[in-house]
């Protein structure tokens, strides 16, 4: 017995969300931007960072190696906006702003942590995966030759 709506269905107001079922394998779901904001490459690896502690925004780019200012700005903003990350503006000259995870962040970093520790334990098993799938779509390739076998 079904007591809930879908709100993936009718998307509502917020007072109403709070009661509904969400299931992000639909695509009106608004729960899929948020899976996107949390799993992307972007968003996993600055709410990762910041388990550690609150950092400014320099101090996280840092951290998060190889992210650019643009692209950390818009996903600290879509964090913050879902209510993961916490932007804290200090009044000071110049400006300083300290970034650090709500405890819904807390709980997803977490999360994700566990998941990006698996990764890394079972990088030689994925390293070995590749190599032989490598291997066989080279050989693959070169026995159809160069047209493809046509």
């Amino acid at each position: 017995m079904e007591t809930s709506a879908r709100v993936c269905d009718t998307v509502g107001g917020d007072a109403v969300a709070a009661a509904l079922e969400f299931d992000v394998f639909a695509r009106s779901c608004p729960s899929r931007p948020t899976l996107e904001h949390v799993t992307g490459r972007w968003g996993a690896l600055a709410l990762g960072a910041l388990v550690r502690g609150p950092l400014r925004f320099n101090e996280l780019r840092r951290r998060v190696d190889g992210v650019s200012e643009k692209m950390l700005s818009q996903t600290l903003h879509a964090l913050e906006r879902d209510g993961l990350v916490h932007r804290e503006a200090q009044p000071t000259n110049p400006p300083r702003v300290d970034y650090s995870l709500t405890p819904l962040g807390r709980d997803t970093a977490d999360r994700l942590l566990a998941l990006i520790d698996l990764v890394e334990a079972r990088m030689p098993e994925v390293l070995e995966a590749q190599r032989r799938y490598d291997e066989r779509t080279t050989t693959a390739a070169a026995a159809a030759g160069p047209r493809g076998g046509r």
